[in-house]
């Protein structure tokens, strides 16, 4: 098996790394993110794949990308992530709606499509601690738009050696998804509201990354920074695998050929979950379109149909929060192969957005980019797919699923290209009840997001899922706030 390192995308000398070392840094040293030095292939036709359930074909996959661990290591945190947690037993069920198949991410502890990386990545990072030696406490510092946080904090919460602080918007999440988080148990978690939007949250998390002193500061008291946000290549890796295992779900019930295209459609902000899907292809998937589906915080399809990334635009809270952002981070990584691996075009394009707040790709990377469809739906759009799915098929989806099925609509009006469609639903409808109930004709006047969960599951003979059971009734534990500028200062307050 050919080895595979990691290298820096702003990195002109390409130093390469092995994947435990680059899993632990979580961001290279010079700003840029952890790419792979190559992408190894799957034989997606070979029956014997198929055959593999969810848990098999993980450790299938990135054993191909994780060269450094041993078998026995990689099997390990694969079996603790999916051996158990999920309450389906195919981790990642399909469920179709006509052409259209949901890839349903949201079976595991969390309700949401993060479950699906970060219940693996805290065995992988503590793995590849263990195999450098480190004998510091990772602490994983970490900003959320809403559903990363909680799910970071189920992963990480009471695993020996770490720490983990989690900061989110007070006022850019669902009242479930911050009453997840604010309920978090755990001797080792942390969670703080700031007063900002998510692009606040992150920008602060990625410069305490860059404090020099602040990381020397914390490693004399035995502490290291690591991230569980999709810049970590252990976030992003795991999340190839459910593209592939759904590609072959339709294999195995005849829907497609071997071989087959497939258009992968996938509501996004920061970029992550769209990208897996395209290194998917880079291993063997055929697919043909990638539809890439925002909210009105569009900054990704004016991206995707002019090439040019712009930050000088309004912020709009949306029903879809999560992808509330207009900063997407992993975006680099897509620009790194858009340029064919020329780490100066991408230090410079982060410097024009830097200093200017703009970037424009030029001809040849706008060519690179014909396989990717971008789109938008507003909450109008969004609030009228969920009711569309609900009276057609009796299938009831959350708000940033509604993105994703609203744009495919968009973009089968457009092209008439009516091939199978994979599309990431990300999260279950109950994460957020009031604008699900509304949509499906559950009066929501007067009554409190936690309520309308009882009401959801009682008009569409839903269950409850168990991990949001009675949510409203637990303890909050994390009540601490602060403004955006001061994420330095308490993040050094809670590691003294």
């Amino acid at each position: 098996m050919a080895e595979i390192t990691y290298h820096s995308t702003r990195d002109a000398a390409r130093e390469a790394i092995p994947f435990s070392q680059a899993v632990v840094r979580g961001i290279a040293p010079d700003g840029g993110l952890y790419v792979p030095s190559s992408f190894p292939t799957l034989n997606i036709t070979d029956p014997q794949l198929a055959a593999l359930d969810y848990e098999e074909l993980a450790e299938k996959v990135l054993s191909l990308l994780i060269t450094d661990f041993s078998k026995e290591e990689l099997s390990s945190c694969v079996h603790r992530a999916y051996g158990s947690g999920f309450r389906h037993p195919g981790v990642a069920p399909i469920h179709s709606c006509g052409n259209v198949h949901f890839i349903e991410l949201y079976h595991g502890p969390t309700l949401a499509f993060k479950d699906m990386a970060l219940s693996i990545l805290p065995h992988i990072l503590t793995t590849a601690a263990g195999k450098l030696g480190i004998d510091d406490t990772i602490v994983i510092l970490t900003a959320t738009s809403g559903d990363t946080g909680k799910a970071a904090l189920e992963g990480f919460a009471d695993v020996p050696g770490t720490q983990i602080v989690v900061f989110y918007p007070t006022d850019g999440v669902s009242e479930v998804q911050k009453r997840q988080m604010t309920t978090q148990e755990g001797a080792n978690t942390h969670v703080v509201g700031i007063t900002g939007n998510f692009d606040d949250a992150q920008n602060g998390v990625k410069a305490i990354f860059a404090d020099g002193e602040i990381r020397e500061r914390i490693a004399r008291r035995g502490y290291r920074f690591s991230s569980a946000n999709s810049i970590n290549p252990g976030r992003l890796l795991p999340q190839i695998v459910y593209y592939i295992n759904g590609y072959l779900e339709l294999v195995r019930r005849n829907t497609i050929r071997p071989g087959e295209k497939v258009h992968v459609v996938v509501p996004t902000g920061n970029f992550g979950n769209i990208l897996a899907a395209w290194y998917a292809r880079h291993m063997g998937l055929p697919v043909g379109r990638f539809i890439c589906a925002s909210n009105s915080n569009n900054v990704l399809t004016d991206f995707i149909r002019t090439g040019r990334y712009s930050l000088d635009r309004r912020f709009s809270p949306t029903i879809s929060p999560s992808m509330d952002i207009l900063i997407s981070s992993n975006l680099e990584r897509f620009l790194y192969e858009l340029a064919d691996r020329d780490p100066a075009k991408v230090v410079s394009l982060m410097s024009d957005l830097k200093n200017d707040g703009v970037y424009e790709i030029d001809r040849t990377m706008m060519k690179n980019m014909d396989d990717f469809y971008g789109g938008f739906a507003d909450d109008t759009s969004t609030v009228s797919a969920i009711e569309e799915l609900y009276r057609t098929y009796g299938y009831v989806v959350d708000t940033h699923t509604a993105v994703g099925y609203r744009v495919y609509q968009d973009f089968l009006r457009e092209t008439g290209d009516d091939r199978p469609v994979l599309l990431a639903s990300t999260a279950s409808p109950f994460k957020f009840s009031r604008s699900v109930a509304d949509a499906v004709g559950v009066p929501v006047e007067g009554k409190s997001d936690f309520e309308l969960i009882d009401l959801l599951a009682e008009r569409c003979c839903l269950d409850i899922p168990a991990p949001i059971r009675g949510i409203a009734d637990r303890p909050i534990r994390h009540p601490e706030t602060c403004k955006k500028d001061e994420m330095a200062r308490v993040v050094e307050e809670l590691l003294s």
